[in-house]
Formats: C-alpha cells, structure tokens, sequence
C-alpha cells in the first residue's frame, strides 16, 4: 500500500509534515536514518507507518513505559496491531505476546533497552520477521547526550543477531551535532544519513527575566495571556504552593507531580487537555505524550538542568502554529542553587559503591543472584534507612545506572488482568467439582472474551456491580483461583521500580573509568554553564542562542524576544549591531577605554557605536569607571 494512502487510512491525514514523508522513503531504501524533529513534530508516524507499508515487525526500543503503553492504546484503536513487553509483566504474558510476533500477528513492538539484555527476547527477536529497528529518544545512547542510558548500547549487537541487514530508524527531539555524530556511531551506521527539520520556531516568543519577585511577576504574565498554560517548577512542594497561589488571585489552575497517584495525574492532566483547569503547575514528570495544540504560554519558575530539557519543555507552547510564549524567571539564588546540585551530582566513588551495596542489602540480594529482579524503591525510605542525603543518594544510584547494573522505570499504572491457562474441559471439570467458584468463572466468561487464549484486562468494580457482592470478595476469589493454578491473576498496579540488569558482585569490584567519570563531568559541566549563559546573555538574540547550541549558525534574530525587542529600539540591523559588538566587547574585558577612544578603534560611524554603547549601558553590561572610562560588567 502507498505511504499516503496509510496515512489516510489509519490517521485520516492527507499529507505528511515536513520530513515525514522523506524519513519514511529513507526507510524503506534500506537506510539506517537519524530522525530530529522537534517535540511535536510528529516522529512516531515515521516508523509506524513504515512498518504498515511493508511484511514484517517493526520493533520499538524505547525508555518510558508509560508513553509506549499509550501508543500501543492508540494503535489498537485504529485496528493496527502492536503490543508492548515491559517490566512488571507475568512471563506468560510475556511469552504469549512473543509468540504472536513470531507468527506475524503483530505489526509494533515495542520493548524498554533493558529487554535486549534478555535471552528469551533475544532467541524471540531471531525467529521474527524483522523489518525495521525504530530507536526513540535515540539521544540515550550517546554518552554526551542530556540522557544517557548505557542500556541502549545493546542495540547494537541486537543488530547482528540478524541474518538479513535490517535498517534502523533512530529518532530525537533534541540533539547537539556531537550527539547526532555519536549516535550514529554507537548504532552502526552504514553511511552517515541525517534528517533534520530546523529547531526555528517562528511563533514561540522566549523572553528570559531576572526577578526578585516571581509570584508577582507570574501573576502578570498568566493575567496578560490568555489561552491555557503550563508552568514548570523543581520540586512537588511548589506544584502545590503556586497552584493554590493562582487560585486565590481567581485563576484556574491544578498541580501535577509524579507523586501522586496514576489515575489522579490522568484525571487532573484530562481536564487540563479539555480546559476544565485553565493553568498546570508541574514538575517536568508533566509533558510526555501531551498532545495539546493550544497551549499559549510555558512558564519556568526555575532555571533547567540543560537546553535540551528546557528546549522540550518550551516547545509545548504553540503547536497549533500560533503565536505563544515561553518565559524563564530567574534570579542569582538559581544559579548558585544548579552548581551546587551540579557538584552533589558527581558522588565519590567509594560513596557509590556503599550505595550499590547497601542497595543490595535492602532487597536481600546475594552475591552472584538478582538479574532480572524488580522491586517497588522508595528513594526517601531507603536514604533514612541508611542514614544517607537522598539526593546524594538519587545521583549514586543513577552512577550504578550508568554502569550497567540497574535500571530506575517510571511510575505508570496496569489495569489489573487475568488469563484462564487450563484448556476448556480442564476448566469444565473444575467447575463441576467447585460449584462454589462456578457462577463467578460463568461471569468472568459473559463479561470478557478471548481469557483462554491471552491476558486480558478486567475491571474488578465493575464484576462487584454485575455480581452484586462487594469488591472484596470478587478480589479474594481471583486470588483463590490463580493460587490453585485456574488463572493467573495481575491485580492493577502503580509501580516506580528499579530493576536489577546484572547479579550482584562486591562492591570493591564496581569500577567506574576515571576518564569517562571525568568526560562526564566535563560534558555535564558545559551543558549547566549553557543555561547560564543562556539565561545572563543580554545582547544575543534568544531564538539564535537556543539554534546555536543545536547546531544552526546561520540563524537570524527573531525580533521577537525581550533581547531583540530592547535592541529594536536603537533601530540598528542585527548585522549592524553585531559588528560593533564584536569589536567593542574584546577591548573593554581587557582594559578601561574612554568612549572617544572606542569610537576611533571600531571604525565605525559615531551614532552607530553610541547607540550600541548606549544599549549595553541600559542593560548593564558596561558600567563607567571613577575615571569615566568604560568598562565591560559581566552580571
């Protein structure tokens, strides 16, 4: 079938967005594609309907359980067939879903990286008809990118399980050229082959302000715009805080954090997305998966931890293509709060391997055993019962992360599920013999097909109200029947977890590489000193700093920002102003020079060098000297 005519059909779209169309050309030539497009630019079309257009599976890598359990949702509404295999899944569940792949019975799969470390997955994956490797968040892979997950270096060896070349498609939002050489690299790319749409957002207006009172400020930015909003704080306490402060100034507005239950953060984000609440105020646990075109403005309450997150972040306003903002409040205090979580970020090694071990130890864990184990982890439990700091703690386990040996998955929430795994007249037989248990399994059968053949989702309030008995009761029978081996029954959980990908080894042998350590460090040390750079720089304009860092030099001022709307003031071409900037700034960080002396060291008109000198007055980056002279004033 023709690549437009699957677009019409499944997604009711009549063209593709820009690169689309390419990507999933590049594709079916064979080729192993790198993928940017921006958030919202509508990457996961590319690898679906590139699995529709040909025989085969397409298998999906991809880090959060909760966006691929929602695509797989949304598949299935539009009758494409697609499963998911994550952590917290029953091994018969597992094993039938696996099953279906080798069959040809389902056209995406998609897994978490850590699956690839799975012999049965592995075994699994070589017996199916594999088209396509689709790689989201492709960033994870590469060491300097914002996320890295070493878990995603297993792609490539998955590759050469297969007989037949199969082409990967590795897709990002955000990635600095480094990154996007690195990922490449790490996937085995046959020939460089990079599709990028511009990360130039016409419409999105950023303005960065230093302020002293945020709420205040806050207050004015929500009453000016009209439309919904998003605004991004660090910590829960705050989600709260500045919600109920928007509500006593009569806005509407909810808090959202992943500390609250799945089905509250459902409800509350349902209401968001139908305007129920005007205003969100979340942790970045708040934005993955949103697809809310509307949004006019995102407000950062705190300065992020790279461009990267905050570009994604920002990048939520104005998706419909009309004209939103994205607003950054700071003060000096959030610069000196980022490098002190910066250095807490880098424990010692000796505080790390304590961590592993004490990590092992709370969950009883032998030397040589525990691949493969997940438990429910409660950060702030397991700090207090170890007399640790949690963040310490927080970024000592992230390093065993790094190091191969565990896995942190993010809470998401299973509807509970039951298969009935005895054939039909073992089942029979069972009833005749248990009449007690026959009317229920009667109507677990009227209520919900397909439970001999596979796992399938069952609502326990809802068999209460059929069978008019309480809720208890119906939960205690389902174990009943999975402890006497009829069925097996997953009640519905809400599981952040950490996962054990290696047995467990003394401590004194978890050897983490002092170069990379330290390439780690220093890469990690040039993203935070970006954000500063990005939030203090006065005169460049904010759209050019955010596409420089992303790669794209050729960029030109946006004329939109809080920078490029003092600098049209002076009513000087950015050209222009530039020009005399760039001569200007040299001179005055070395020495004091009087604005006679400049005037005649930049060669330039004298109106034009006053109206520059001028603005960097008003904006505070040069400041006269007791002498008169001017000097350059870093902030």
């Amino acid at each position: 079938m023709d690549i437009k005519a699957i677009l019409q059909r499944y997604w009711g779209f009549s063209k593709f967005r820009t690169l689309q169309e390419e990507i999933i050309l590049s594709v079916l030539d064979g080729k192993d594609t790198l993928a940017l497009l921006p958030t919202g630019g509508g990457k996961s079309i590319c690898f679906q309907v590139a699995a529709l257009a040909q025989e085969g599976i397409c298998i999906v890598i991809t880090p959060l359980i909760s966006l691929m359990k929602d695509q797989v949702e949304n598949l299935q509404r539009r009758n494409i067939p697609a499963a998911t295999i994550h952590t917290g899944m029953h091994n018969k569940e597992i094993e039938l879903i696996l099953t279906r792949c080798i069959r040809g019975e389902v056209k995406l799969l998609y897994i978490s990286p850590e699956r690839l470390k799975n012999t049965l997955m592995k075994n699994s994956l070589q017996q199916m008809n594999v088209c396509l490797l689709a790689v989201d968040e492709a960033h994870c892979i590469s060491q300097w990118g914002y996320d890295f997950r070493p878990s995603y270096l297993e792609i490539a060896n998955v590759r050469s399980l297969f007989t037949k070349y199969i082409p990967v498609l590795a897709l990002t939002a955000t990635a600095t050229p480094k990154v996007v050489q690195d990922i490449q690299e790490k996937l085995c790319f046959k020939e460089e082959n990079v599709f990028q749409k511009s990360f130039m957002r016409s419409n999105l207006i950023y303005f960065t302000m230093h302020e002293e009172n945020k709420l205040k400020r806050l207050l004015k930015i929500v009453k000016k715009t009209p439309g919904s909003g998003i605004i991004y704080v660090r910590n829960r306490r705050k989600t709260q805080e500045i919600a109920q402060f928007l509500k006593s100034n009569h806005e509407s507005a909810d808090y959202y954090h992943a500390g609250l239950s799945v089905e509250l953060r459902n409800k509350k984000q349902h209401w968001w997305t139908k305007n129920k609440n005007r205003i969100m105020v979340a942790t970045n646990a708040f934005g993955m998966g949103i697809d809310k075109p509307d949004v006019r403005f995102v407000v950062h309450m705190d300065l992020p931890d790279t461009l990267e997150a905050y570009f994604q972040e920002a990048g939520r306003s104005g998706r419909d293509e009309r004209k939103a903002y994205a607003i950054l409040l700071y003060e000096q205090a959030d610069i000196i709060h980022l490098e002190n979580t910066f250095k807490l970020s880098y424990p010692e090694l000796p505080l790390i391997q304590d961590i592993y071990q004490a990590l092992c130890n709370y969950y009883r864990i032998p030397v040589g055993s525990g691949e493969g184990l997940s438990f429910e982890f409660d950060n702030n439990d397991f700090a207090t019962t170890y007399k640790q700091n949690p963040l310490s703690t927080y970024h000592a386990l992230k390093f065993v992360e790094k190091a191969g040996l565990i896995v942190f998955t993010d809470p998401y929430s299973n509807a509970s599920k039951i298969y009935i795994h005895c054939s039909r007249e073992d089942l029979y037989r069972f009833q005749v013999e248990n009449p007690y248990f026959d009317a229920f399994i009667k109507l677990l059968l009227r209520s919900y097909a397909g439970l001999l053949t596979d796992f399938t989702r069952i609502y326990e309030n809802e068999l209460a109200k059929r069978a008019n008995i309480p809720l208890q009761t119906i939960i205690d029978v389902l174990h009943k029947l999975h402890h006497l081996g009829i069925l097996i029954y997953q009640p519905q959980t809400e599981l952040p977890r950490i996962v054990f990908l290696a047995n467990r080894f003394e401590s004194k042998y978890l050897m983490l590489s002092e170069t990379i350590y330290k390439e780690r460090m220093q890469s990690d040390r040039e993203k935070l000193d970006a954000v500063i750079q990005y939030v203090t720089n006065q005169t460049k304009c904010r759209s050019r700093q955010l596409l420089a860092y992303f790669g794209e030099s050729e960029s030109i001022r946006c004329g939109k920002c809080d920078v490029c709307l003092e600098r049209n003031k002076i009513e000087l071409s950015s050209l222009e102003f530039d020009n005399v900037l760039d001569i200007i700034k040299p001179i005055l960080t070395k020495s004091d020079v009087s604005i006679d002396e400049l005037i005649e060291k930049t060669h330039f008109s004298e109106e034009k060098t006053v109206k520059v000198l001028q603005w960097l007055l008003d904006n505070n980056k040069i400041v006269y000297t007791e002498e008169k002279k001017l000097r350059w004033h870093e902030l």
